[in-house]
């Protein structure tokens, strides 16, 4: 009687048949968890699940019966959506993490460049009135504490020098420098 000799699979006991030694749902529906081939027997009818495992290599059926018995629950859970529901359900929840983790890391990021020494933040030298071309001046930045935002500088200390008729307006329109 379904291959272990004592009593009929759950699936032969529920169809109330005589369990065969070659019973195809012996190995997986055993005599002492019944609720499991009752729940797939209610959705998917035994003769489809039959056929399924028959096309099946034998080294696959077992994953095969409990992604049934999987969903199934599911089905008689959620009759409407079934797995498909749950499966919403957890991208939608995968989404809000993402979101959340997301916010965190901009949180960390923001608190730690709050809490950097002044002396990393870029410094801006303007030419005094000793300088011979009061229209240069040399932009010195330290970018080796930015390569977390994409920043790849040549070398740790890059310098930019800008030369040329530097003009910016004032607020009421004049000239500050030339």
């Amino acid at each position: 009687m379904g291959g272990n000799g004592s009593s009929p699979c759950a699936s032969c006991k529920l169809l109330r048949r005589r369990c065969a030694e070659d019973c195809i749902f012996a190995p997986y529906f055993p005599s002492d968890d019944p609720h499991k081939f009752a729940i797939v027997h209610k959705v998917f009818g035994a003769s489809n699940v039959s056929k399924m495992l028959q096309e099946l290599p034998v080294h696959h059926r077992a994953d095969t019966v409990n992604s049934l018995v999987y969903e199934a629950g599911a089905r008689v859970r959620d009759p409407v959506y079934g797995c498909v529901g749950a499966i919403s359900y957890l991208q939608n929840q995968v989404q809000q993490l993402q979101m959340q983790l997301a916010v965190a890391q901009a949180e960390i990021l923001c608190i730690q460049m709050q809490h950097e020494p002044l002396l990393h933040a870029p410094t801006l030298h303007l030419p005094s009135e000793d300088d011979d071309d009061k229209s240069s001046f040399l932009l010195h930045n330290d970018f080796s504490h930015h390569h977390d935002l994409g920043f790849s500088p040549s070398s740790p200390r890059d310098n930019i020098t800008f030369q040329g008729s530097l003009k910016t307006e004032g607020i009421f329109g004049h000239e500050m420098f030339s």
